[in-house]
C-alpha cells in the first residue's frame, strides 16, 4: 500500500469551547494551510496523523475529523482549516483509564506546532447548492462540526460578503444533544444567528443532565425529534429538504422511531420513504 501523502500544517490557534463545570474537554483548533493545495468545502473530513509511534513502533495512523469551518476558513482567507475535537477517554476491562491518542495529541497542542493533514475526504455531508433549500440538522456534541461551517456558510456575515453566489433563504434547523449546558458549543455564534434570522433559523436543544422528557427520563436529542416529528416529516415532504446527521451512533434508533411514528400517521412507510431520501441524496448520515 502506498504511504499517505500529508501536508505539514502549522497549528494557529487551540482553545476550550468548554463553559465552567463541563464534563470532558473540546477544543476548537485551527490550522494555516499556506503554502498547501488542501482545499475543502463544508461538509468535508481531514485526516490528522499523530506524531510518536504505537505500541509496535510504527507511525500511528490517520484520524478523520469533520471540518468545522466553511472553505474560506475562520479568518475568511482561504487560508486556514478548523476542528471541532473531544478528547476520548474511557476506562478498560482493568479499569484503566485509557484517553484517545489522536483527540489527547489535538486537545494538548500549542500554537506553533507542525502537524501531519491529510485529505480532504467526504461527499455524504456535503451542503445542496440551492440557496432556498430547507436544512434539518441533527448533532450530539462534537458532531456540530459540519453544521457550525454549514451556518457560518448561511448565516456570517463576512461568509455572506464572500458568496455573492449563495444567500441562503431557506429554512435551517439545528437540533443539539449535550449533556450539559456548560457542553453546549459555538453558542454565541448560534444565538447571534438567531437574533439576526430569526425567520431562516431556529435552534432546538435536548440537555440530557437538565432536562426532562415527557416520561420523566433524561432529555436527548430523539426525545425532541419525538416531539417535533409532525413538523420535521412535514418539512421533508418539501423536495427541497435536506436532512444531516452527525454525532454518536447511538441516536439514530431513536430518530427513526420518532419518524416512524410521525410517517405512519400519514399513512407512510418510513423505512421506505428513508431509502427514497437516500436515493435522493437528501438524508446524509455520518455517525461514529
Amino acid at each position: 500500500m502506498a504511504a499517505v501523502t500529508a501536508f505539514v500544517a502549522t497549528v494557529l490557534g487551540n482553545y476550550s469551547l468548554l463553559g465552567e463545570g463541563a464534563i470532558g474537554r473540546v477544543n476548537h483548533i485551527s490550522f494555516d494551510l499556506s503554502g498547501g493545495n488542501l482545499h475543502y468545502v463544508e461538509g468535508q473530513s481531514i485526516g490528522v496523523i499523530p506524531d510518536g509511534e504505537d505500541a509496535k513502533g510504527k507511525p500511528h495512523k490517520l484520524r478523520l475529523y469533520s471540518i468545522a469551518s466553511t472553505r474560506h476558513g475562520d479568518n475568511l482567507e482561504a487560508s486556514t482549516v478548523s476542528l471541532c475535537v473531544r478528547q476520548l477517554e474511557y476506562k478498560n476491562e482493568a479499569g484503566e483509564q485509557i484517553y484517545g491518542v489522536c483527540s489527547s495529541f489535538l486537545c494538548d497542542i500549542e500554537p506553533g506546532a507542525q502537524v501531519k493533514l491529510t485529505g480532504p475526504v467526504g461527499k455524504e455531508m456535503l451542503l445542496p447548492p440551492d440557496e432556498d433549500a430547507n436544512v434539518i440538522m441533527l448533532a450530539t456534541g462534537t458532531g456540530i462540526a459540519p453544521m457550525r461551517a454549514y451556518l457560518r456558510r448561511m448565516f456570517d456575515q463576512g461568509e455572506r460578503a464572500k458568496n455573492p453566489e449563495y444567500q441562503f433563504q431557506g429554512k435551517a434547523w439545528l437540533f443539539m444533544g449535550s449533556p450539559t449546558t456548560a457542553n453546549l458549543l459555538y453558542e454565541e455564534d448560534l444565538n447571534g444567528y438567531l437574533e439576526q434570522y430569526p425567520e431562516n433559523f431556529r435552534y432546538t436543544k435536548a440537555i440530557s443532565r437538565e432536562q426532562q422528557n415527557p416520561s420523566g427520563g433524561r432529555m436527548y436529542i430523539q426525545d425532541r425529534v419525538t416531539e417535533h416529528a409532525d413538523e420535521i416529516f412535514s418539512l421533508i415532504a418539501n423536495p427541497k429538504t435536506h436532512v444531516y446527521i452527525c454525532g454518536l451512533r447511538g441516536m439514530e434508533p431513536g430518530i427513526d422511531e420518532a419518524m416512524t411514528a410521525a410517517a405512519s400517521k400519514c399513512g407512510e412507510n418510513w423505512t421506505e420513504l428513508r431509502q427514497a431520501l437516500k436515493k435522493a441524496e437528501r438524508w446524509h448520515v455520518e455517525t461514529y
